[in-house]
């Protein structure tokens, strides 16, 4: 099966997380901020990039100069900024909130307006109130703008409700030594610890100290709202030597109460079928962009890896003979069997200073919705579409016989040049002259970087989306095996096929030759395998995870 065989569509090149408004986007453009000095305090939320206001996405979408903190997340300044906005870290502007608001002023005074992002909503358990006196004091305006708390953010994505019918208030807590409460007035408050590790661990060893009960129940949470997220449910006295042994991140914070009983019904984010699972994508930088916003619903992160190079044939001659046929009406019929051969001739023709109207009485078939939609963008509504199996394989079970009296049979087919011969076959068989012409050339990819190719055969990725033959192919050929941990999904039988032939475990095979089937039928696998781990007793663990903790074993 070669890749023309599917239907799919490159996405936008600027393809982001979903949620996540483009920095210049129209819907969301603004008129540049004002030119005097001023600075906006802009919280960040949490860490997911679809969570920043609309408030926060204009701003940052006309701003020219950011500061911001180091916890930040690099996707939401990347999802949001244009390219040509300065970046500068808080560490350079001081190690004091007086300091940096003081540059902060100095800063505004220079550029006009300064945009400073802040971790979180940006307020509670922040410097922005004294950064920003500083700035008063420097006679700079300012606005502060909060974004999404952490404490509803990991209330909300770990399903742990901070209020109940019976606890009616919450009580937020700083990490430290100096982290003391008194229990006994608050038996019925919900509580919310934030901090580094170590401030977490001296915090709950204060609590402790106080006559806390070592069984109260906690829940350790850390990068809440983004893939990585981490939870641990654990009983308070036991939470020190948790976070010592199995976080390593920067920032915590942790639950207190009864709400953390509640989890079972409502963690909906860890939930997620393939929540964490790191998969590899071997198609075009396009293609894998649109699949792994199709991964993400489902909580896993897509690494696009291309294993192939879109070029023109290597003798153009044969494609521009077909085009002036095309232009001068020999061809009743033109079948674009992918996205990438309607780019073909529509540049060709656009070389030649035409246009659409050079079809007129041409018949135009689609192998699916994706290329359909790449012909609508030209402004050509198709006449033929398969509305199942979008592939060669549909296209020829719906392509019409040839019917003497509707005047010649020449079919015009500009493919790949790893074409298959289905759709050559079917259209033969019904009578109809196909004229099967290399429209451009699929070559091998350059390898990949090192760490990538380490990663791919030392088991980090938890499954591989093989989506034709020539991914299996060059994939191999450029990056080498994939890990035997790693699920290996193939797209139809012809790529499982492949995958078998290079000594490959085929875990998963779609009964459709389209994308979505191949993932849908990933995720029925993922939960399969947690389906199996929950019968036996065993806590669920990615196929990367299963591999690490053999590798403890041994």
């Amino acid at each position: 099966m070669s890749d023309e065989t599917k239907d799919t569509a490159p996405a936008d090149p600027g393809t982001r997380v979903e949620g996540a408004p483009a920095a210049g986007d129209p819907a969301h453009a603004q008129a540049p901020l004002r030119e005097s000095p001023h600075v906006y305090f802009l919280g960040a939320g949490p860490g997911d990039p679809g969570l920043m206001t609309m408030r926060g996405a204009d701003l940052l979408a006309a701003a020219g100069v950011v500061v911001h903190d180091e916890r930040i997340h690099d996707d939401i300044l990347d999802a949001y900024l244009p390219t040509a906005a300065r970046r500068i870290d808080a560490a350079e502007l001081g190690t004091s909130a007086t300091t940096r608001g003081r540059r902060l002023a100095a800063l505004a005074q220079e550029e006009g307006v300064v945009v400073r992002l802040v971790p979180y909503d940006g307020v509670l358990f922040s410097t922005t109130t004294d950064e920003a006196a500083a700035v008063h004091r420097g006679d700079v305006p300012f606005e502060i703008v909060p974004g999404i708390g952490l404490s509803a953010a990991v209330s909300a994505y770990t399903g742990t409700p901070l209020t109940t019918n019976r606890v009616r208030s919450v009580r937020f807590v700083e990490a430290g030594e100096q982290s003391h409460v008194d229990v006994s007035k608050h038996r019925n408050t919900g509580h919310v610890l934030m901090g580094s590790p170590q401030e977490m661990t001296a915090g709950i060893r204060a609590l402790l100290a106080d006559g806390w009960d070592p069984q109260t129940p906690a829940l350790i949470a850390a990068n809440v709202s983004t893939i990585s997220q981490l939870t641990i449910e654990t009983a308070l006295g036991a939470a020190p030597d948790r976070i010592a042994e199995e976080i390593a991140d920067e920032h915590l914070t942790v639950l207190l109460g009864q709400g953390i009983a509640a989890r079972s019904e409502l963690s909906w984010f860890e939930s997620r079928p393939l929540f964490g699972w790191q998969v590899l994508i071997p198609r075009t930088k396009e293609q894998g962009a649109d699949t792994s916003e199709v991964l993400a619903e489902f909580g896993a992160v897509g690494t696009v890896v291309p294993t192939i190079a879109i070029q023109p044939p290597r003798t153009p001659q044969q494609m521009d003979k077909a085009i002036r046929a095309l232009v001068d009406g020999d061809y009743q019929w033109v079948g674009f069997t992918s996205v990438n051969a309607v780019r073909a001739v529509r540049m060709r023709l656009a070389n030649l200073g035409l246009d659409t109207r050079s079809l007129a009485g041409v018949k135009v078939a689609a192998v699916g919705g994706k290329t359909a939609e790449a012909l609508g963008e030209w402004g050509i509504d198709p006449d033929l579409v398969p509305t199942a199996e979008q592939s060669a394989r549909g296209l020829a079970a719906i392509w019409p016989e040839f019917d003497d009296e509707g005047g010649f049979n020449r079919v015009l087919l500009p493919r790949a040049d790893i074409a298959t011969e289905v759709l050559v076959t079917g259209l033969t068989e019904r009578g109809w002259q196909v004229d099967d012409v290399t429209a451009y050339r699929t070559v091998r990819a350059a390898p990949p970087p090192a760490p990538v190719r380490d990663a791919i055969k030392g088991g980090e990725f938890d499954a591989v989306l093989f989506t034709s033959s020539s991914t299996v192919r060059n994939l191999v050929g450029i990056a080498g095996k994939p890990h035997p941990t790693t699920v290996v999904a193939c797209i139809g039988p012809a790529t499982a096929q492949t995958a078998r032939d290079h000594g490959l475990r085929v875990d998963v095979t779609a009964p459709e030759a389209n994308v979505g089937a191949l993932i849908d039928a990933l995720v029925a696998d993922a939960r399969r395998m947690r389906d199996e781990d929950l019968a036996a007793g065993l806590a669920p663990l990615r196929p990367s995870q299963k591999r690490r903790s053999r590798s403890r074993r041994s």
